[in-house]
């Protein structure tokens, strides 16, 4: 029988973050605080970053190429209110694959601490993204009743969203912090991963606007399904699809197992790479 600490049964998803709960809140309050320490701004920057290269999307996407979601009476600001919202859905994808090979491999003390349960740096980790993610969210409601002096009333389902973002998040950041400490080119190929799901995933433009033969790449994107429903709920006014949704939770749980599973099995090796 494994001891707690190898323990990969599918319990053991929610129980690594609920047994540890303070450990995991204390260390994601650390790292926060020492990413933006002695700035001047501190955490808004987790504002302004996603702000700006928004605008610059913005100016090249619908200024330069016109695209357009088809909405009545549609203008920049809403066209780059729903470019925002895909993009804070991206951006838990993009930094986790970012962050993910490092989780590891940049706390080596950890790794040499028996009884440490290195499982829980992953939540960390994803904690730290999902936190930047809220305040992104936070900024797209605010900026939308704004411009339209009131809020679709879908908005309440938002943190139906967050489960499977944070499940899909932490798994990632368990295959990929694992692999990371055997397989340092890892690292490398996160810039260009996070390319390809970017423009495979309908934030500048509609999946009706792509001809046929293509839509099945956006499709097959696993941030399709999240970014419609973020769109749906913060800007278009639509119910969750739940079916739809319950599916999604389901294999998101899946694949944070699968995460869980692989980063238990390799972690005895840990510390002769380290």
């Amino acid at each position: 029988m494994l001891p707690s600490n190898r323990d990969a049964s599918p319990v053991r998803v929610f129980t690594t973050i609920t047994n540890h709960w303070d450990l995991v809140r204390q260390l994601s309050k650390r790292e926060i605080s020492s990413r933006y320490r002695g700035s001047v701004i501190g955490v808004v920057w987790a504002f302004v970053h996603p702000m700006v290269m928004l605008a610059v999307y913005t100016a090249v996407f619908r200024g330069a190429f016109g695209m357009r979601w088809g909405g009545e009476n549609e203008n920049a600001l809403d066209f780059a209110l729903l470019a925002f919202s895909g993009l804070v859905v991206h951006g838990v994808f993009s930094e986790t694959i970012h962050r993910a090979p490092h989780v590891i491999v940049n706390n080596p003390s950890y790794v040499k601490k028996i009884v440490f349960p290195l499982e829980i740096l992953a939540w960390t980790s994803s904690g730290v993204v999902l936190v930047h993610a809220g305040i992104s969210v936070a900024g797209v409601v605010i900026c939308y009743g704004l411009l339209h002096q009131s809020l679709q009333w879908t908005v309440l389902f938002l943190p139906l969203l967050v489960l499977p973002l944070a499940l899909i998040s932490v798994g990632l950041m368990w295959f990929l912090a694992s692999a990371g400490v055997f397989l340092r080119d890892i690292s490398q190929a996160s810039g260009p991963i996070a390319s390809i799901l970017l423009f495979l995933s309908p934030i500048f433009y509609p999946i009706t606007a792509l001809p046929e033969t293509y839509r099945v790449l956006v499709y097959a994107n696993p941030l399709t399904f999240l970014i419609g429903q973020a769109q749906d709920l913060l800007i278009w006014g639509r119910a969750p699809a739940w079916g739809s949704l319950g599916l999604y939770c389901a294999f998101s749980y899946l694949f944070a197992w699968l995460g869980l599973l692989c980063f238990q099995k390799t972690r005895d090796g840990f510390a002769d790479v380290l």
